[in-house]
């Protein structure tokens, strides 16, 4: 099923409606100015990134099964969803993994336009933005690293360390796209502000002819060059709905380009060069993520009234806030402490009936409340380290350069990305750790170097 990921930035809500044809425009976008007042939270967005979140953790609870083979009587997992009738469609809906990158993208434009009115440099950005993903992540990959040695030392089969490490690191591969996203965060909000949606559909053509290039060599993991042009170029809805492009079109509007985007997204199925499920769709990234990015953009701005007056109720405030507060703690761990929960009901002789009877999904109820305990127990005493300050170490920090900054985004990015291709295994686990720990240490050894502060384009 589709994995989804957090937006660590603090959502914030876009510019007051701006005029504008109910029509797409190529023109460049009006941005937020230094004479806008600060927009205060958007409680649309925030109920949009939490409901991600818990939408990803009950299907991937849904998604882990760990059951004994009733022929061979080896122990094994079964993806139940993937084997029902209503998979593939269900996955157009479930598959919310581009509306976190809208929504990340809102509050990156808000972030970075507040950061470099007040004269910060653009790799101070990436540096603070980095480290505030790597830190948390650092400790999770230390952890798995250190579970998978100590396991094999005690003995345990390597075969089963790897398949355990590769269920428990599904997700990771979010880190490499979302740090890519930050790190040309900087570059690709000035390309909206002055092309507008012209940088988009240039983004959209890179997605394409890397598409195009995948299909035509039949090497799937040409796909991973879209890393640069899909997730960027879904962050950059985000980018729009900061603008209130998206606030200034009518409801009517917005529906019929979202129900286009499905259009145009069924054809792509229908003429066999994408599968029909989008979790396939997914990594490496295709047009398909575009295409749906861009309608659930549109569907959130529908649904922003009602998603407003929820977010009203205490009760709902009270949710967003536990789980929004451990947002990026809960998405990292949640796969090992599932994996571990199921593992351990197993074990421990636990009911185990067949995958995908009745039995099977009721029992998915207590699981899953079994699940979510251990999940935002462990998410609350870990909390700390998402919150860890990004300031360099030593009361006179050094002068970082451009070469440890890019230095530092390769060891984080690269093991989450190649995870993608290999699954996580032993050696990719301790390189994981290896890398994260050398970027924490080289980002909090210095900083960059601030600039004068200027106005945002007008």
């Amino acid at each position: 099923m589709p994995q989804y990921a957090p937006d660590t930035s603090g959502p914030r809500s876009g510019a007051p409606h701006a005029p504008g044809p109910s029509s797409v425009s190529t023109r460049p976008i009006r941005p937020v100015t230094a004479a806008t007042p600060p927009p205060e939270r958007d409680p649309a967005v925030d109920a949009a990134r939490v409901g991600c979140v818990i939408a990803v953790v009950c299907i991937h609870i849904l998604m882990v099964t760990i059951t004994r083979d009733p022929v061979s009587g080896e122990i094994r997992s079964v993806l139940v969803p993937t084997l029902q009738p209503w998979y593939w469609w269900g996955t157009w809906i479930l598959q919310v993994m581009p509306l976190f990158f809208v929504v990340g993208g809102t509050a990156t434009a808000g972030a970075w336009r507040r950061r470099r009115e007040r004269g910060t440099a653009a790799g101070e950005y990436v540096r603070e933005r980095t480290l505030r993903l790597v830190q948390p992540a650092a400790l999770l990959w230390c952890a798995l690293a250190l579970l998978a040695v100590v396991a094999l030392a005690a003995g345990a089969p390597y075969e089963l360390v790897t398949f355990a490490l590769s269920g428990m690191g599904m997700a990771l591969w979010f880190l490499a796209a979302y740090l890519i996203c930050q790190a040309v965060a900087p570059i690709y909000m000035q390309m909206h502000e002055s092309m507008g949606w012209v940088w988009c559909w240039f983004l959209l053509s890179g997605t394409v002819a890397v598409d195009l290039l995948r299909m035509g060599t039949g090497q799937q993991w040409w796909g991973l060059l879209n890393m640069v042009f899909v997730w960027p170029l879904v962050q950059q809805f985000g980018f729009l709905r900061a603008d209130g492009w998206f606030a200034a079109r009518s409801r009517t509007t917005l529906v019929a380009l979202a129900a286009g985007c499905c259009a145009v997204l069924g054809l792509c199925v229908a003429s066999g060069s994408y599968a029909p499920d989008m979790l396939t769709n997914l990594n490496p990234p295709t047009v398909c993520m575009v295409l749906l990015g861009f309608a659930q953009a549109c569907l959130l701005e529908v649904l922003s009234p009602a998603l407003r007056r929820l977010m009203a109720w205490r009760s709902v405030r009270a949710v967003a806030h536990l789980v929004g507060s451990r947002a990026l703690t809960i998405y990292l761990w949640h796969l090992p402490l599932v994996v571990a929960v199921m593992a351990a009901w197993f074990l421990a002789g636990g009911y185990d009936p067949a995958p995908g009877s009745a039995a099977w999904w009721w029992l998915r109820i207590p699981l899953a409340l079994l699940c979510w305990a251990v999940v935002l127990a462990v998410a609350t005493v870990l909390r700390r380290a998402e919150r860890a300050s990004v300031a360099p170490w030593g009361a006179r920090p050094v002068r970082l350069s451009g070469a440890a900054l890019v230095l530092a985004l390769a060891c984080a990015v690269v093991p989450p990305l190649w995870e993608i291709v290999t699954l996580l295994t032993v050696p990719l686990t301790i390189a994981g750790a290896v890398g994260s720990l050398v970027a924490v240490v080289l980002l909090r050894s210095g900083r960059v170097a601030a600039t004068d502060p200027v106005p945002s384009p007008r």
